[in-house]
Protein backbone atom coordinates (compact mmCIF):
# COMPACT_ATOMS: atom_id res chain seq x y z
CA UNK A 1 0.00 0.00 0.00
CA UNK A 2 1.16 3.49 -0.83
CA UNK A 3 0.14 6.75 0.76
CA UNK A 4 -2.01 8.02 -2.09
CA UNK A 5 -5.58 9.09 -1.37
CA UNK A 6 -7.13 5.98 -2.94
CA UNK A 7 -5.03 3.61 -0.83
CA UNK A 8 -5.76 5.58 2.32
CA UNK A 9 -9.51 5.45 1.55
CA UNK A 10 -9.28 1.67 1.03
CA UNK A 11 -7.45 1.18 4.33
CA UNK A 12 -10.05 3.36 6.06
CA UNK A 13 -12.83 1.25 4.54
CA UNK A 14 -11.15 -1.93 5.78
CA UNK A 15 -10.69 -0.50 9.27
CA UNK A 16 -14.31 0.64 9.61
CA UNK A 17 -15.68 -2.69 8.38
CA UNK A 18 -13.32 -4.63 10.67
CA UNK A 19 -14.33 -2.61 13.72
CA UNK A 20 -18.06 -2.91 13.01
CA UNK A 21 -18.13 -6.66 12.40
CA UNK A 22 -17.30 -7.58 16.03
CA UNK A 23 -20.13 -5.68 17.79
CA UNK A 24 -22.64 -6.77 15.15
CA UNK A 25 -21.55 -10.36 15.66
CA UNK A 26 -21.95 -10.01 19.43
CA UNK A 27 -25.52 -8.69 19.06
CA UNK A 28 -26.34 -11.51 16.65
CA UNK A 29 -24.96 -14.09 19.10
CA UNK A 30 -27.01 -12.56 21.90
CA UNK A 31 -30.22 -12.86 19.90
CA UNK A 32 -29.37 -16.50 19.08
CA UNK A 33 -28.74 -17.30 22.76
CA UNK A 34 -32.11 -15.83 23.73
CA UNK A 35 -33.81 -17.95 21.06
CA UNK A 36 -31.98 -21.10 22.25
CA UNK A 37 -33.10 -20.38 25.81
CA UNK A 38 -36.70 -20.66 24.65
CA UNK A 39 -37.47 -17.00 25.15
CA UNK A 40 -40.54 -15.65 23.35
CA UNK A 41 -38.70 -13.01 21.36
CA UNK A 42 -41.71 -11.40 19.77
CA UNK A 43 -41.84 -9.22 16.64
CA UNK A 44 -39.48 -6.62 18.10
CA UNK A 45 -36.63 -9.09 18.50
CA UNK A 46 -37.37 -10.58 15.07
CA UNK A 47 -36.98 -7.09 13.63
CA UNK A 48 -33.66 -6.65 15.46
CA UNK A 49 -32.43 -10.01 14.17
CA UNK A 50 -33.42 -9.15 10.59
CA UNK A 51 -31.72 -5.76 10.86
CA UNK A 52 -28.50 -7.35 12.17
CA UNK A 53 -28.49 -9.82 9.28
CA UNK A 54 -28.93 -6.95 6.83
CA UNK A 55 -26.17 -4.92 8.47
CA UNK A 56 -23.78 -7.90 8.43
CA UNK A 57 -24.49 -8.46 4.74
CA UNK A 58 -23.81 -4.81 3.94
CA UNK A 59 -20.58 -4.79 5.94
CA UNK A 60 -19.33 -7.86 4.04
CA UNK A 61 -20.23 -6.18 0.76
CA UNK A 62 -18.54 -2.89 1.69
CA UNK A 63 -15.45 -4.71 2.93
CA UNK A 64 -14.91 -6.18 -0.53
CA UNK A 65 -16.01 -3.10 -2.49
CA UNK A 66 -14.21 -0.42 -0.46
CA UNK A 67 -11.58 -2.28 1.54
CA UNK A 68 -7.91 -2.73 0.74
CA UNK A 69 -7.06 -5.42 -1.82
CA UNK A 70 -3.53 -6.55 -2.60
CA UNK A 71 -2.54 -8.00 -5.96
CA UNK A 72 -2.23 -11.50 -4.46
CA UNK A 73 -5.62 -11.64 -2.72
CA UNK A 74 -8.35 -13.80 -4.24
CA UNK A 75 -12.09 -14.02 -3.67
CA UNK A 76 -13.97 -17.28 -4.10
CA UNK A 77 -17.21 -17.63 -6.06
CA UNK A 78 -19.07 -19.17 -3.10
CA UNK A 79 -18.11 -16.27 -0.81
CA UNK A 80 -19.13 -13.70 -3.41
CA UNK A 81 -22.45 -15.41 -4.16
CA UNK A 82 -23.17 -15.62 -0.43
CA UNK A 83 -22.59 -11.88 -0.03
CA UNK A 84 -24.75 -10.99 -3.04
CA UNK A 85 -27.56 -13.31 -1.91
CA UNK A 86 -27.52 -11.72 1.54
CA UNK A 87 -27.62 -8.09 0.33
CA UNK A 88 -30.44 -8.74 -2.14
CA UNK A 89 -32.57 -10.87 0.19
CA UNK A 90 -36.01 -9.32 0.50
CA UNK A 91 -35.45 -6.95 -2.42
CA UNK A 92 -36.66 -6.96 -6.03
CA UNK A 93 -33.09 -7.04 -7.32
CA UNK A 94 -31.50 -10.32 -8.40
CA UNK A 95 -27.75 -10.62 -9.03
CA UNK A 96 -26.23 -13.69 -10.66
CA UNK A 97 -22.46 -14.08 -10.29
CA UNK A 98 -21.57 -16.38 -13.18
CA UNK A 99 -17.77 -16.90 -12.88
CA UNK A 100 -16.75 -20.04 -10.98
CA UNK A 101 -13.62 -20.42 -8.93
CA UNK A 102 -11.40 -17.73 -7.45
CA UNK A 103 -11.08 -14.25 -8.91
CA UNK A 104 -8.48 -11.57 -8.13
CA UNK A 105 -9.92 -9.52 -5.28
CA UNK A 106 -9.05 -6.28 -7.08
CA UNK A 107 -11.25 -7.31 -10.02
CA UNK A 108 -14.08 -8.51 -7.78
CA UNK A 109 -13.82 -5.15 -6.00
CA UNK A 110 -14.28 -3.33 -9.29
CA UNK A 111 -17.27 -5.52 -10.18
CA UNK A 112 -18.86 -4.84 -6.76
CA UNK A 113 -18.46 -1.08 -7.21
CA UNK A 114 -20.07 -1.34 -10.65
CA UNK A 115 -22.93 -3.31 -9.11
CA UNK A 116 -23.57 -0.35 -6.82
CA UNK A 117 -23.66 1.91 -9.87
CA UNK A 118 -26.23 -0.43 -11.42
CA UNK A 119 -28.31 -0.37 -8.22
CA UNK A 120 -28.76 3.39 -8.56
CA UNK A 121 -30.26 2.82 -12.03
CA UNK A 122 -32.55 0.00 -10.86
CA UNK A 123 -34.55 1.31 -7.86
CA UNK A 124 -37.55 -0.83 -8.85
CA UNK A 125 -35.51 -4.02 -9.10
CA UNK A 126 -34.43 -6.15 -12.03
CA UNK A 127 -31.82 -8.67 -13.06
CA UNK A 128 -28.03 -8.17 -13.06
CA UNK A 129 -25.63 -10.74 -14.50
CA UNK A 130 -21.88 -10.61 -13.86
CA UNK A 131 -19.69 -12.63 -16.21
CA UNK A 132 -15.99 -13.02 -16.91
CA UNK A 133 -14.32 -14.75 -19.84
CA UNK A 134 -10.57 -14.78 -20.39
CA UNK A 135 -10.13 -11.95 -17.91
CA UNK A 136 -12.72 -9.68 -19.59
CA UNK A 137 -15.68 -8.75 -17.41
CA UNK A 138 -19.26 -8.00 -18.46
CA UNK A 139 -21.93 -6.64 -16.13
CA UNK A 140 -25.44 -6.46 -17.58
CA UNK A 141 -28.52 -5.07 -15.89
CA UNK A 142 -32.07 -5.37 -17.23
CA UNK A 143 -35.33 -4.00 -15.86
CA UNK A 144 -38.74 -2.92 -17.09
CA UNK A 145 -37.95 0.58 -15.83
CA UNK A 146 -34.62 2.23 -15.19
CA UNK A 147 -33.59 5.54 -13.67
CA UNK A 148 -30.32 6.50 -15.34
CA UNK A 149 -28.67 9.72 -14.22
CA UNK A 150 -26.63 10.56 -17.33
CA UNK A 151 -24.42 12.96 -15.34
CA UNK A 152 -23.28 10.16 -13.03
CA UNK A 153 -22.75 7.56 -15.73
CA UNK A 154 -20.68 9.98 -17.79
CA UNK A 155 -18.25 10.21 -14.87
CA UNK A 156 -17.36 6.53 -15.35
CA UNK A 157 -15.80 7.24 -18.74
CA UNK A 158 -14.92 10.90 -18.16
CA UNK A 159 -13.73 11.36 -14.54
CA UNK A 160 -12.20 14.70 -15.56
CA UNK A 161 -15.72 16.19 -15.46
CA UNK A 162 -15.53 16.32 -11.64
CA UNK A 163 -19.25 16.88 -10.96
CA UNK A 164 -20.67 17.18 -7.47
CA UNK A 165 -20.99 13.67 -6.08
CA UNK A 166 -22.89 12.74 -2.92
CA UNK A 167 -21.87 10.06 -0.43
CA UNK A 168 -24.39 7.61 -1.92
CA UNK A 169 -22.74 8.04 -5.33
CA UNK A 170 -19.07 7.67 -4.36
CA UNK A 171 -18.83 4.43 -6.35
CA UNK A 172 -18.98 6.50 -9.55
CA UNK A 173 -15.73 8.18 -8.48
CA UNK A 174 -14.04 4.96 -7.35
CA UNK A 175 -14.60 2.94 -10.54
CA UNK A 176 -12.46 5.18 -12.82
CA UNK A 177 -9.65 5.18 -10.22
CA UNK A 178 -9.54 1.39 -10.10
CA UNK A 179 -9.81 1.11 -13.87
CA UNK A 180 -6.81 3.40 -14.29
CA UNK A 181 -4.81 1.41 -11.73
CA UNK A 182 -5.62 -1.82 -13.57
CA UNK A 183 -4.85 -0.32 -16.99
CA UNK A 184 -8.36 -1.09 -18.18
CA UNK A 185 -10.98 0.82 -20.16
CA UNK A 186 -14.70 0.74 -19.45
CA UNK A 187 -17.17 0.37 -22.31
CA UNK A 188 -20.79 1.32 -21.58
CA UNK A 189 -24.01 0.66 -23.43
CA UNK A 190 -27.06 2.40 -21.95
CA UNK A 191 -30.72 2.14 -22.95
CA UNK A 192 -34.08 2.66 -21.27
CA UNK A 193 -34.28 -0.93 -20.01
CA UNK A 194 -30.70 -2.25 -20.17
CA UNK A 195 -27.20 -1.26 -19.08
CA UNK A 196 -24.05 -3.16 -20.07
CA UNK A 197 -20.56 -2.42 -18.77
CA UNK A 198 -17.42 -4.16 -20.04
CA UNK A 199 -13.87 -3.84 -18.77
Amino acid sequence: MTGNSHDVAALLGSRICHDLISPLGAISNGVELLAMAGEDLGPEMALISESIDNANARIRYFRLAYGAASAEQMSGASEIRSILAAVTRGTRLRIDWLPDGNQPRSEAKLAFLLLQCFETAMPWGGQIDVGCENGRWTVTGQADRMKINARLWEVLSRPDLQPEIGAAEVQFLMVPLLLREAGRTLMLDLSETRVTARF
